[in-house]
């Protein structure tokens, strides 16, 4: 079966990704399908619209001739308001969504009446291969972006991360040892930081342990966590639910026990944040301080390389484009399991569970 597929451009403040690079929209023409391009949606990432016609997509001048070609709408970032109006009932829409700290967008959507399948709870063999490329990338940045706001001009301790001979070194700690949290360790460790990662699991503590003699990884203990995030200079927090809103393991009054100059990088924050003082930023003003910390809570930051996200994120699009264009698609439990809205309803159990 045939698609129209779209491609719109990014409006997200600073967001330069591109869901699909040229050679993945070419195979998608390859298969049979039609694919168009809002002109220039690809040129944050490096991409030229030359390039996406060479290989059969189809270039439309403006976001309303795009919204009205396409049947299926694959982009990164959920719509913001002003998306709102092209959107349609006959639409599916699919890309990262992250209802559960967006109930006006959850409103707006079921108000539209479409069929809305978010990236981030596409699950396949008890994996999440949608999120999973933009999660590393966002893990690794999280550290790149600490590092950076420990200098004294940025706000932070004035402390570079890794130290040096006759220096301390910088504690990291990490929640979460999942993608994002991973990542992050291999990062901090690499650099020569004292890494702390918690989590629930055993299999993956031990993965942490084993990046390094100077990462400790440890349960995800009241007691423990408590001592360990007073003593952080950096803190980053990769905790994930699918689908539903990240559980708060950092109160304010803990927050407010940090080092002052201290930095936290909450990559959890476009699920609510598993920080009490972090709420989502852009960009363009990506930090504010609170109790005397660094908060950092840009809910897009792989959207800071957005040649390198856009290339992994078409790797890993593509065969699910096929999977939800084929027949009978929609019943493809990968693909059902990332539905999260249809026919004006919250049908995700999570993403319910979160918005009620």
């Amino acid at each position: 079966m045939s698609m129209r597929i779209g491609v719109p451009r990014e409006i997200k403040t600073l967001e330069g990704r591109v869901a699909l690079i040229p050679s993945a929209a070419g195979e998608l023409v390859r298969r049979g399908h039609e694919v168009f391009l809002e002109q220039g949606a690809g040129a944050a990432s490096g991409y030229a619209d030359a390039e996406y016609a060479e290989v059969g997509v189809g270039l439309l001048p403006d976001a309303a001739a795009l919204y009205g070609q396409a049947g299926l709408l694959v982009k990164v970032k959920e719509p913001l308001p002003a998306e709102y109006p092209l959107l349609r009932e006959d639409h599916i829409l699919f890309c990262y969504l992250h209802l559960a700290a967006i109930p006006d967008l959850a409103d707006a959507l079921c108000g539209i009446g479409l069929t809305a399948v978010a990236w981030e709870t596409v699950e396949d063999e008890k994996r999440l291969p949608l999120l999973q490329p933009m999660s590393e990338v966002a893990g690794k940045l999280a550290v790149q972006v600490a590092s950076n706001l420990l200098y004294r001009p940025n706000g932070g301790r004035g402390l570079m991360l890794g130290g040096m001979a006759t220096t301390e070194r910088g504690h990291v700690v990490v929640l979460g040892a999942g993608t994002v949290g991973a990542a992050a360790v291999s990062v901090a460790a690499g650099l020569g930081a004292q890494v702390t990662v918690f989590d629930v699991q055993r299999a993956r503590l031990e993965a942490m342990h084993a990046v390094g003699a100077n990462v400790t990884a440890l349960p995800s203990f009241t007691r423990l966590l408590e001592r360990h995030v007073m003593a952080a200079d950096v803190l980053i927090g990769g905790v994930l639910v699918p689908g539903g809103r990240t559980p708060q393991l950092v109160p304010e009054a803990l927050v407010a026990r940090m080092k002052p100059g201290s930095v936290i990088v909450d990559v959890a924050v476009d699920q609510g944040g598993c920080v009490e003082t972090i709420r989502p930023t852009l960009w363009d003003d990506p930090t504010y301080e609170a109790h005397g910390v660094v908060h950092f809570g840009v809910t897009n930051m792989p959207g800071a390389v957005p040649r390198t996200s856009a290339q992994a994120l078409s790797t890993a699009l593509v065969p699910y484009i096929l999977r939800l264009a084929a027949p009978g698609g929609m019943d493809d439990p990968a693909i059902r399991s990332g539905i999260n809205v249809r026919a004006g309803e919250i049908v995700h159990p999570a993403v319910r569970q979160a918005l009620a």
